[in-house]
């Protein structure tokens, strides 16, 4: 395990250094030309920044402290500014050597200017576009459905990712706009931590104002599970919120099943998990389950309705069309496998960079009709 770690931080640490060259390169040919002395400047400016992430990320994993927050929150958005000024690079050499291979000549500053000065702008605005959580409510129909349960709703909250970059006053947020939605029950499938050494008991506090007439039920992530996940339950426990351990319990008729995720990457364990839950597929039931990839699973063992995440839908370009490359329809929405429901959200929370472009934070508001 710790040398497939070892192994995936050194490819994104690679990776990350070759994107800093290519800028540097692309900044010194298209921008106004540097002396020696801010050439260095420039290249010592972007070796920092190119390591900057993952040493944070690393630091953050073992100190709580203002110092690693800011660096770590510096850092994080720094790398979603990358991910755009490396498409801005590529759109200037694209743009400049078009017409050039025609003879024509483009003037590379004004280019370079304008093309960067739009990153920029696109980057200010998914910042902004990150901080906005949105409700993003749908009807469904369950078959089997007890008569109670018709017209209630149901509140889905996935990957809060609580830690450097979203702290208490972002989770308070949240739990004001569950307290005005008024669901009957909540659902938290996973991530709700992100896995960074924090005060977790009162990063939980604000959990207290929130209560529901079924509960609230959580199961783990993959941030939880980056060190012992005992810390988070007992935190989320406290707050009030029940930890479903690979079981099933009934509600006033409706069957709530949840798995933690190491439980789920194993299909036959999986399997075995939902078998001994003695699911019964003549009532409608709910599966909670962090990433929208045991559908298969999920649908023989007749689930009605999984709840995931984990997938962020992408948070922005690149990353949305690889998302949709792995996890296909399911990589956001509602979608259906055989008579399994499945509802993956885009979370309301972000990894990394706090960015998001061409997808929302959400909270979701399920209807049963």
């Amino acid at each position: 395990m710790r040398a497939r770690i070892s192994t995936f931080i050194a490819i994104v640490q690679s990776v990350l250094l070759l994107v800093h060259l290519a800028l540097y390169g692309t900044w010194t040919f298209f921008l106004e030309p540097l002396d020696s002395f801010h050439r260095s400047a420039l290249r010592f400016a972007l070796a920092v920044l190119s390591v900057s992430f993952v040493t944070a990320s690393l630091l953050s994993r073992l100190y709580s402290n203002w110092v690693v927050r800011v660096v770590y929150s510096i850092s994080a958005m720094w790398l979603g500014f990358v991910n755009f000024f490396f498409l801005a690079a590529c759109a200037c050499w694209v743009i400049y050597l078009a017409p050039a291979a025609f003879g024509i000549y483009l003037p590379r500053m004004p280019l370079g200017i304008a093309i960067f000065g739009l990153a920029l702008l696109i980057g200010a605005y998914s910042i902004i576009n990150a901080a906005r959580t949105r409700v993003t409510r749908f009807s469904i129909k369950l078959p089997n459905l007890p008569p109670s349960w018709r017209g209630r709703t149901a509140a889905l909250v996935s990957d809060l990712h609580l830690g450097h970059m979203r702290n208490r006053g972002f989770l308070r947020r949240i739990v004001k706009m569950l307290v005005r939605l008024q669901p009957d029950i909540l659902f938290i499938p996973g991530d709700l931590f992100d896995g960074t050494e924090i005060d977790v008991a009162r990063l939980a506090e604000p959990w207290a104002e929130f209560s529901a007439p079924f509960g609230a039920y959580f199961v783990t992530g993959n941030h939880e599970q980056f060190s012992s996940p005992d810390q988070y339950l007992d935190a989320v426990r406290r707050s009030g919120i029940r930890v479903l351990e690979n079981e099933k319990i009934l509600l006033d008729g409706l069957q709530i099943v949840g798995v933690h995720y190491l439980d789920s990457t194993h299909v036959d364990h999986f399997r075995s998990i939902l078998k001994n839950a003695n699911v019964d597929p003549g009532v409608a039931s709910i599966l909670l389950i962090h990433t929208p990839d045991r559908m298969p699973v999920a649908a023989e063992q007749g689930i009605s309705l999984q709840l995931s995440g984990h997938t962020h839908r992408g948070q922005f370009f690149p990353f949305t069309m690889i998302v949709r490359r792995i996890y296909g329809k399911f990589a956001y929405g509602l979608n259906q496998l055989e008579n399994l429901w499945v509802y993956t959200s885009s979370g309301a929370g972000t990894w990394g960079p706090p960015m998001r472009l061409g997808t929302n934070p959400e909270i979701v508001l399920i209807r049963f009709d």
